[in-house]
């Protein structure tokens, strides 16, 4: 399963960082599919469905990848990934905790996990010389990894293995025998009766393969400020799926481990994953003796030290420093991530950040123009108190698309702003509408109204700077005609220069003066 899905990404997949594998997230599904199909049936019918379902997965993020279904990965903000990445690096430490001190605990949710390795600890289950191995691994790993030079993943399975043999250390776990042998190519052959349930669990698995892999791939990618074609992700990763299920495995997903391991170990191309694919062959036929005697304890280890250098603090205080509700959102993804699982992490994580545009277009930043000496362009009068208004004109800034969550407080705010305004009695309203976007029907409803309250007052309306497509709309409403063509300016200047000329103003502006 791991070689082939190694080797077909390093060939096609776009993130230089990404390996892929078994990930623990499938595992459920998978095994709930297999035991469904099979149902007490043979070793060799169990291997067939896993490889269908590998198939079957890999041939659907496929034509999503054509579809260009890849977009969700979008939905994912800079917040999220960091969360995300940090839940995760913070299941790792949870998942390994237990092996660190020696023992195992039953429980598959990373809260009941930590509870119950804490449990095991206070009640004197800690293996002595397991935890002297993995501790004194993972300190030399943590304190090195500033080092990259030094292989330090390397010296600690080396030293932890030669440990074990030295001391004699038999009542240490170990990893056991690991199969010999590389399965050929081949097509699963499975009766109609199995396609059904197969299916229907491909679509699933796709679902959280795909979403889980875009979102480590968008998060490495982050880390080095690069870009990662979402589309090509997902190709890449069902030709992986394919490739595993050809050769007897099942479906495979990014690996945060292993990505995390190789990328704390200074692994930055694809050639760590050729690499890597190359030394499992080698292990599976010559060194499987060699790896079954490395301690668990050990392994637990490099996957700690891995999730150490996963976790980003820098950023989280950045974040908390600038913008504390992108902060707030990081945190809950990743208590969410450690707490309800990958996927539904990621699910609360992407309604949250909509939510929180949302919120913030509901009640957008507004604001009334003027000018300011020495400077170009037109500033918010509520922040340079000596701003200067044209008498009689009123230019209001909306910084949102004018929809049906904001129309009636897009209204209110007119009104405020007209009623409070330095220029009375008001002759024209402007709006500047440059961050105006798009509006819907409940906006066109509110304009409309707008419109109706300045005729009852003789106040003129205008828009400036509005794009070409919301003009269209406009149009479409009824509401250009209505408006008059003469009414849509191209800057806010040039609003501002033809009002003073329409109602001869005595206006002299800082760019005039002698």
């Amino acid at each position: 399963t791991t070689v082939a899905a190694l080797v077909i990404y390093a060939i096609v997949g776009p993130s230089r960082f990404l390996l892929l594998g078994p990930d623990s997230s499938l595992a459920p599904l998978i095994a709930a599919t297999v035991t469904l199909a099979v149902a007490g049936d043979s070793p060799e019918h169990a291997i067939a469905v896993g490889s269908l379902l590998a198939l079957s997965t890999g041939a659907i993020c496929i034509a999503a990848g054509f579809a260009n279904l890849g977009s969700i990965a979008e939905l994912l903000s800079r917040p999220v990934q960091l969360g995300y990445l940090n839940g995760l690096a913070i299941v790792m430490v949870i998942s390994q905790l237990s092996k660190l001190f020696g023992f195992s605990v039953s429980s598959s949710s990373p809260p009941r996990r930590l509870l119950e390795t804490l449990e095991g600890i206070a009640d004197g289950q800690t293996d002595a010389a397991a935890l002297t191995i993995g501790g004194l691994a993972l300190v030399g790993m943590v304190a090195l990894a500033s080092h990259p030079r030094i292989p330090m993943v390397f010296v600690a399975v080396v030293a932890a293995t030669v440990a074990v043999w030295a001391f004699d250390l038999t009542d240490l776990d170990v990893i056991g025998e690991v199969p010999r042998g590389f399965p050929t190519p081949a097509v699963p052959d499975l009766d109609a009766g199995d396609l059904t349930t197969i299916f229907a669990a491909s679509f699933g698995l796709a679902w959280v393969t795909l979403t889980d892999t875009t979102a480590l791939s968008r998060g490495f990618a982050r880390r080095t400020r690069e870009t990662v074609d979402p589309n090509r992700e997902i190709i890449a990763l069902g030709a992986s799926n394919m490739a595993a299920g050809a050769f007897a495995g099942f479906p495979v997903s990014a690996s945060t481990t292993r990505t995390s391991l190789a990328y704390a170990s200074g692994g930055r191309s694809k050639a760590v994953g050729l690499i890597s694919a190359l030394l499992l062959v080698i292990l599976l036929f010559v060194g499987s003796d060699l790896i079954a005697k490395l301690p668990v304890t050990a392994l637990a280890a490099i996957v700690i030290a891995a999730a150490i250098a996963l976790f980003d603090l820098h950023q989280l205080r950045w974040l908390a420093s600038v913008r504390r509700s992108e902060f707030q959102l990081a945190v809950i993804t990743m208590i969410a991530v450690v707490t309800v699982g990958v996927l539904n992490g990621l699910l609360i994580a992407v309604g949250l950040s909509i939510a929180n545009f949302v919120r913030r277009v509901w009640r957008p930043y507004d604001a009334v123009l003027g000018r300011i000496d020495q400077r170009l362009g037109y500033h918010d009068v509520s922040r340079n108190p000596d701003g200067r208004q044209v008498p009689g004109l009123l230019v209001f800034r909306f910084d949102a698309p004018l929809f049906f969550a904001n129309s009636d407080y897009f209204l209110r705010r007119i009104n405020n702003v007209l009623a409070d305004s330095e220029v009375q009695p008001v002759k024209r309203l402007i709006i500047a509408a440059e961050p105006v976007s798009d509006v819907d029907t409940s906006g066109a409803e509110a304009l409309s109204t707008l419109l109706d309250r300045l005729e009852r007052q003789r106040i003129e309306f205008g828009f400036a700077a509005l794009h070409g497509p919301v003009k269209d709309v406009l149009y479409a409403y009824g509401l250009y005609d209505r408006i008059g063509a003469d009414r849509f300016y191209e800057t806010v200047g040039m609003a501002t220069r033809a009002y003073i000329e329409d109602h001869n103003i005595d206006w002299t502006d800082w760019t005039e003066r002698d």
